[in-house]
């Protein structure tokens, strides 16, 4: 399963989204869009949003910090 997750520097739902991977134990790549314009472009491709987070969960891209959503991603492993 590959998780990646767009965050910028001062995102309190990205900090989120990585609390809650950390406490199920999901290894995620993190990506901070602030800092990659490349990245930021594809998060925007992706996702259609400029904001974050952006989850990207086996092709199943979830935008903010949708616990159900993220729940239900996790759980098509």
């Amino acid at each position: 399963m590959t998780v990646k997750i767009y965050t910028t520097n001062h995102c309190p739902y990205c900090k989120m989204a990585k609390d809650y991977f950390k406490t199920k134990g999901v290894k995620y790549q993190e990506i901070n869009v602030e800092e990659d314009q490349a990245a930021a472009e594809e998060m925007i491709e992706k996702s259609g949003q400029m904001g974050v987070p952006v989850i990207d969960i086996d092709g199943k891209i979830i935008v903010g910090f949708d616990k159900k959503a993220i729940e239900a991603a996790l759980s098509k492993k």
